[in-house]
């Protein structure tokens, strides 16, 4: 796999167009390095050695983080690493780091590494990441609050915004795995097969002496350094079960859980969690101690790996043995991981122009699904290339085209204040009061309380579904049916709108059936934003269907304007019912007093 590269790997016209277009305003937290890799950062197979280009990334982006705060800066966390392909000897790694977004004391930093051929003048994706630093407090004790940053360009408009949702999502990783293993739902592996390799014969364990070379402008152990004394334990370990050269796919997020300073011995242990068909999960823990006092946990993390066979495909791996109890827990908790690397890839990877657009919704990858639904109206929000089409006594229809995909926004500004509009327009069944395209809404379920699954029926606008293979005469008159996820958010911080987003989603509890033709919704959404003398901006997003395109065309091509009709009466509906709720603790308390008899068990 060392340096292949074909035409899906070099950089499309568009990617490089867009990068051109950002180059003119340089972010003032851009931080670059370029590596070119010799020998002494090589492993066996005369690649750039995974630890190595860890402490490049992690020297990069606490730069990027420190050239913001003004002052010391260290690593908290790092997100789940891909690694999309491998560098040989001799090729040059090319990193860039900018901080996406500045909370109170802490910092999203995203990373983009990419590896050139000098000879060839190719360049393509190793991988991307995303790091979280905070500040070192001052020498009273005193905490340093971040300015906040300022988007110049799309790129970084999207990025800022996504950054919220991607907080979210760490804050509740670990109760994530935690509720897979309590509800049972990991299915065991058959581990007691004749040829299955006991897990104790993976056991590493290793001893570093941090030295000064070893630590940062701080004194504190680089953390970088601790990741690549990590990977090296752990491709020990996976060498033992394979007893070959194996390749590092993924790193899992983890977190640093303290420091580490000169003269700490750093005790690292490393065993084969489990072992799947094509790769395999090994576990690292990374403990601090001195001659005195006991062990620090510092860090703990996942990592998988393969290995390649001469044509560069996965090859199959012998069976683990767990030992009892802690490996049986750590062997279950490997299956946890796996199926949320599963979701991940399936949900938040997912790309527009694969079809179905509705995925599976399941309790255990609820928060992935959110975080899509959000992440993705947040995207679509942030695009600079909207075009007017139609404006009628200031409600304004703008429209999208990328590719084969056409979205529009709808916007105008409401005399309420943003928080009750949020609100009123978050509870999605007193739609039909207002909307004419809304006949029926009802809640299906409440995930909890930011997340609510509806079934919508809408008109019926043509003669049968787009693929349906319903007579013209059979589908007259059907209506049409949606199952969708409703994801709520409130303003992270000053400045950012109200979210609420929609996505089709599928449940086994309301399969399609023959009285509705079912439709499906990518994207859609509405963001309010607070604008002086306490008045909201309201903004209505949908990235047309099939199924939504009809209720949209004529208004496009001008021949009608129903958008304005609808918009209107949202905007009185708000009016009429902003004296209904005093605050917005009342809202969120009718809200749920109407919802919690729905919040009993899943629909599964």
């Amino acid at each position: 796999m060392s340096s292949m590269v074909s035409g899906g790997l070099v950089k499309d016209e568009e990617e490089e167009e867009e990068e051109e277009k950002e180059g003119e305003s340089m972010n003032p937290t851009e931080v670059k390095m370029s590596q070119i890799v010799m020998p002494c950062h090589s492993n066996p197979r005369q690649e750039l050695s995974v630890g190595q280009l860890l402490k490049w990334i992690d020297s990069t982006a606490c730069l990027s983080a420190e050239r913001h705060a003004g002052s010391p800066c260290v690593t908290a966390s790092m997100d789940d690493i891909h690694f999309e392909h491998t560098i040989s000897v001799g090729q040059v790694v090319n990193i860039k780091a900018k901080v996406n977004r500045a909370f109170n004391t802490s910092m999203e930093v995203g990373i983009q590494v990419s590896c050139e051929d000098l000879f060839t003048d190719r360049h393509w994706r190793v991988c991307h990441a995303y790091a979280t630093f905070v500040t070192q407090r001052t020498n009273n004790g005193k905490k340093i609050t971040l300015k906040p940053i300022v988007p110049q360009t799309q790129k970084e408009q999207v990025e800022y915004s996504v950054a919220a949702e991607r907080r979210r999502v760490r804050m509740v990783h670990d109760d994530i795995i935690r509720d897979l293993l309590s509800h049972g739902s990991i299915q065991q592996v058959n581990s007691a097969v004749g040829n299955a390799v006991a897990a104790e014969k993976t056991k590493v364990e290793s001893v570093e002496l941090v030295l000064p070379p070893h630590a940062n402008h701080q004194v504190n152990t680089f953390g970088g350094q601790i990741m690549a004394w990590m990977v090296n334990v752990a491709t020990i370990a996976a060498s033992r079960l394979c007893q070959a050269h194996p390749t590092l796919r993924t790193i899992d997020m983890f977190t640093f859980r303290g420091p580490s300073q000169v003269g700490d011995n750093l005790l690292l242990r490393s065993i084969v969690n489990n072992a799947f068909k094509n790769s395999m999960e090994v576990g690292v823990r990374a403990e601090a101690y001195q001659e005195e006092g006991p062990n620090r946990h510092i860090n703990s993390a996942f990592m998988t790996f393969e290995v390649l066979d001469d044509h560069e495909k996965p090859c199959m791996l012998p069976w683990i043995r767990p030992e009892p109890l802690e490996g049986e827990r750590r062997f279950q908790e490997a299956i946890a991981r796996k199926k949320i690397r599963l979701d991940r890839k399936y949900i938040i990877s997912r790309t527009q122009s694969e079809v179905p657009l509705s995925v599976p919704w399941d309790p255990r990858n609820q928060v992935y699904l959110s975080y899509n639904n959000v992440s993705a109206l947040k995207m679509l929000a942030a695009r600079n290339n909207w075009r007017l089409s139609s404006e009628k006594d200031k409600v304004r229809l703008y429209t999208l085209e990328e590719k084969s995909m056409l979205s529009f926004r709808v916007e105008s500004e409401v005399d309420v204040p943003a928080h009750r509009a949020f609100g009123l327009l978050a509870e999605l069944s007193r739609r039909p009061s207002w909307d004419t395209h809304y006949q029926k809404c009802e809640l299906i379920y409440r995930v909890d309380d930011d997340d609510f699954l509806y079934r919508v029926v809408t008109p019926s606008v043509y003669h049968g579904a787009v693929g349906s293979t319903t007579s013209i005469s059979q589908a007259e008159g059907i209506l049409q049916d949606f199952i969708l996820l409703a994801s709520k958010r409130k303003p992270c911080s000053s400045g950012d709108p109200y979210v609420i987003a929609l996505r089709s989603v599928t449940l086994p509890t309301h399969p399609p059936t023959e009285e509705y033709n079912r439709g499906e919704v990518l994207c859609a959404g509405f963001t309010i934003l607070e604008t002086k003398n306490n008045m909201s901006l309201i903004r209505y997003y949908n990235q047309a269907s099939p199924e939504v395109l009809p209720y949209i065309s004529t208004d496009i091509a001008g021949l009608s304007s129903s958008f304005y009709h609808t918009f209107c009466s949202c905007s009185q509906y708000l009016t009429q019912n902003r004296v209904q709720f005093t605050s917005e603790e009342q809202t969120e308390q009718n809200l749920s007093g109407q919802q919690t008899t729905n919040k009993g068990r899943p629909p599964l």
